[in-house]
């Protein structure tokens, strides 16, 4: 269950990965090239040394110009802390993968998209040996959707709109449009996005908008029964996206995978021992390896 913004602001990234490049291309004008395909990755960078660091949300986006590591941060203020996290995690991904990591902050703050943006050097003064340059998300920059064909032609974006414009004299119209586009994609892929927005709207008239306009729909998405099946659902596919995550790590670090292999992990139904396997798949050199 989704429960706050920061949640929500970069798990609907996870989501969707696709529209974390398209916003990328379409609202920040970055060259980025169109990737074959995503990867979901282990956010825990922490080292041997008792310090945990983690991202909130780290893709992988094979494209045709080579394979870049996609850094999500959701931001709900500043923080100043970040400006030495973020230097580390971008030098840290390049290291160990040995591919050109990209830091995207969202927020639905103006004031921290602002100083989000602003450049970080590291080094002397005017010749920096280091400088990050965050791509930002947030209110001046995403599109706001309150057209009901535009929320359909892409629900997932129309869902970001509503996540970081849903206050003001637009939040009826982009809540209604965001309504309407959401009967048209999967009951399953509709109520995972109802629970983004829903813990992103904080404005009290936005949120008695938004109850009103769940009313006729609520009732199926909420249902025991129909939350038991899609929990269900949901171990399923937790388990398979662990599954395809290993093999994908043995098969982009070039280590071939024998049928033995295959089947035993393909097997396997408990998500914590896949865990385990998919943080040895990082270091192994023979797939047999996993289980030793």
């Amino acid at each position: 269950m989704v429960s706050s913004p920061h949640e929500a602001l970069h798990r609907i990234f996870q989501k969707d990965p696709s529209l974390l490049t398209r916003t990328l291309q379409r609202v920040l004008h970055v060259p980025f090239p169109e990737p074959r395909e995503f990867a979901a990755m282990n956010v825990d960078l922490t080292e041997i040394e008792p310090v945990e660091r983690r991202v909130d949300t780290l893709l992988r986006a094979e494209t045709d110009e080579g394979t870049y590591l996609l850094v999500v941060e959701s931001q709900g203020k500043k923080d100043e802390a970040k400006q030495r996290s973020w230097p580390y995690y971008l030098s840290y991904l390049y290291a160990k993968y040995h591919c050109d990591p990209v830091l995207i902050v969202i927020t639905q703050s103006r004031a921290t998209a602002r100083w989000a943006a602003q450049p970080i050097h590291l080094g002397v003064r005017g010749r920096p040996s280091l400088t990050v340059r965050p791509l930002v998300l947030g209110p001046d920059n995403v599109p706001v959707i309150a057209d009901e064909r535009a929320a359909e032609r892409d629900v997932s974006l129309a869902v970001l709109s509503a996540m970081t414009h849903g206050k003001g004299p637009k939040a009826a119209a982009i809540l209604e449009s965001l309504v309407a586009a959401l009967h048209t994609i999967d009951a399953e892929s509709a109520a995972v996005f109802v629970q983004f927005v829903d813990s992103c709207l904080k404005d009290p008239e936005a949120q008695q908008i938004w109850r009103d306009l769940m009313t006729d729909t609520q009732y199926f998405w909420r249902h025991p029964l129909a939350e038991q099946t899609r929990e269900e659902g949901r171990e399923e596919g937790r388990i398979q996206a662990q599954i395809e995550m290993i093999f994908k790590t043995l098969e982009w670090r070039g280590i071939p995978v024998s049928d033995q292999v295959r089947e035993r992990v393909t097997d396997c139904p408990d998500r914590a021992q896949l865990m385990i396997w998919a943080e040895r798949a990082l270091r192994v050199t023979a797939a047999e390896d996993l289980f030793r």
